[in-house]
């Protein structure tokens, strides 16, 4: 079984920049901050997807993604999960083309459904995480606050990749993305 994931990754410079943003603030929260090249807005998430129907999968995303129209976004804002006032997920919003944004994440989970995969089945709120509180409910509001005055540069929907998450395995036993498609708009 794979641990597997269909996101849209920002380009360098709006990585860069919300890293900037956020590179003199790390040091105020003990939080568990996102490394730079792991910032991606999920469309779809599955946890037990068989190795098997991955190819399959990426072949029906490809075309389900095939008429998607052209879409900018940009990160800004702030997102608290669950809430602010008990947060364990910090994370920026994304603005601009967000219909085209579900619309892609809409596609991405029914493709995976198509290929017999179960897809986490939360409501798609668009979202980049920043940092996690380790698991532990956290008073957020003054983050939430901060980060709501963060606006990144826009940026044209490109392209949408499907990822294995390996648990664990990258530094500070965080997470490893491994890339196993990219599907270009």
């Amino acid at each position: 079984m794979a641990r597997i994931f269909t996101a849209v990754v920002p380009p360098v410079e709006a990585v860069e920049h919300l890293d900037g943003f956020l590179e003199p603030r790390r040091a105020a929260a003990p939080f568990r901050w996102t490394r730079p090249e792991q910032l991606h807005v999920t469309l779809a998430f599955m946890a037990d997807a068989e190795e098997r129907r991955v190819d399959e999968y990426v072949d029906r995303l490809a075309d389900a993604l095939d008429d998607l129209p052209p879409a900018v976004l940009s990160l800004a804002g702030a997102v608290a999960f669950p809430n602010v006032a008990e947060g364990r997920v910090l994370a920026t919003g994304v603005t601009g083309d967000t219909d085209d944004l579900a619309t892609a994440s809409l596609r991405a989970r029914n493709a995976a459904v198509a290929c017999g995969i179960e897809v986490d089945g939360q409501r798609f709120r668009p979202h980049v995480t920043v940092a996690r509180t380790g698991g532990r409910s956290t008073e957020l509001t003054s983050w939430v606050r901060l980060l709501e005055t963060y606006a990144g540069p826009a940026w044209p929907l490109a392209s949408v990749q499907v990822l294995a998450s390996h648990l664990g395995e990258g530094p500070r036993r965080t997470p490893r993305y491994e890339p196993l498609a990219e599907i270009v708009l």
